[in-house]
């Protein structure tokens, strides 16, 4: 992916990284700089912070269509009918 920068020293990160990253509007983001030359970039902030922030399984959390109870569920994890 290729991403062009601004007079501003600023770049768009493309959709697919910020989904996989989990990274909204707002969200703190850090650089590394490896040896190589090479720019990691990740979300900043712990672990736990980042999440309430902008999980990438916020957007499917709670998104079931199927209405099961749970013996019917357990009985298809078993193979049963």
């Amino acid at each position: 992916m290729t991403t062009t920068m601004t007079s501003k020293g600023q770049v768009t990160i493309p959709k697919p990284v910020r989904d996989w990253l989990g990274l909204e509007a707002g969200s703190a983001v850090e650089f590394t700089v490896a040896e190589d030359g090479r720019v990691w970039v990740s979300p900043a902030g712990p672990p736990l912070e980042r999440a309430s922030a902008g999980s990438r399984f916020a957007r499917v959390r709670g998104r079931a269509s199927v209405r099961m109870r749970t013996d019917e569920i357990m009985a298809l994890t078993r193979g049963e009918n």
